[in-house]
């Protein structure tokens, strides 16, 4: 008997971004593996009478190892449940949804995507600025700012980054972005390019900064203990506001 997984991007944590298949799939799990940050209001949409389980990773806090939540997919899937796995923005952006595809793939079970809005739309939107623009910004690249070991990646395209005529949008890169910064600067991008911090994006204590690329790593470099979900704008789009 095998049952079947929905992977719901949830979104940035508004409940409100979620789109209707994936609220519908959420009425309907008997089963439902959640991150950190899909988490509060929008499990309000579950099934009451769904079994709810938290599986989320966070940087630098005691987090649900990636092995662990394959495991329990395959489990649940296993007894015939509708499982969802609802993951913070959209499922595909460094999700880590491949790993867990492939272990269904392995045990032979099925699934289904359902897309969602990633944090970058996310954050653009709530600062009032498109994330490209005709003849100047034509073009969006996402990267993630930490690799396994939570360091800057030694092996980014850097002259792809430094593109003044881009919009690039940094994931999980709150504490390397002043190197990131730095590495920017030496190849070229300019040292007061816009950027824009927005954190917490969904929730009641989101925010948005705006700063050049030197402020903001100053600013970053100076911040400690800093934990809530923040994604990072940079590029000449990232300094328009009302």
């Amino acid at each position: 008997m095998s049952g079947f997984v929905s992977f719901i991007s949830a979104g940035p944590g508004d409940p409100e971004l979620l789109t209707l298949k994936g609220a519908t799939r959420l009425r309907e799990a008997d089963v439902v593996l959640y991150d950190d940050l899909a988490s509060g209001a929008m499990l309000d949409l579950a099934n009451p009478g769904a079994n709810l389980v938290a599986v989320g990773k966070r940087a630098g806090r005691p987090s649900t190892k990636q092995q662990h939540v394959n495991r329990l997919l395959v489990d649940y899937a296993a007894t015939g449940a509708r499982v969802v796995r609802l993951k913070s923005g959209d499922a595909g952006i460094f999700g880590r949804l491949e790993e867990e595809i492939e272990t269904l793939r392995a045990a032979d079970i099925a699934y289904e995507i359902i897309p969602g809005v990633t944090s970058a739309c996310a954050a653009a939107a709530k600062a009032g600025i498109p994330l490209t623009r005709r003849h100047t910004s034509r073009r969006v690249q996402f990267v993630t700012g930490a690799d396994v070991t939570g360091e800057l990646p030694s092996n980014l395209n850097w002259a792809a980054l430094a593109d003044p005529d881009a919009t690039t949008v940094v994931y999980m890169g709150r504490r390397t972005f002043p190197a990131l910064a730095a590495r920017l600067i030496e190849h070229g991008l300019a040292p007061d390019t816009p950027a824009l911090l927005a954190e917490s994006l969904g929730r009641s204590d989101e925010r948005l900064f705006r700063a050049t690329i030197t402020e903001l790593a100053e600013q970053l470099a100076h911040a400690e203990g800093a934990t809530t979900a923040a994604v990072i704008l940079f590029g000449a789009l990232a300094g328009d506001h009302d």
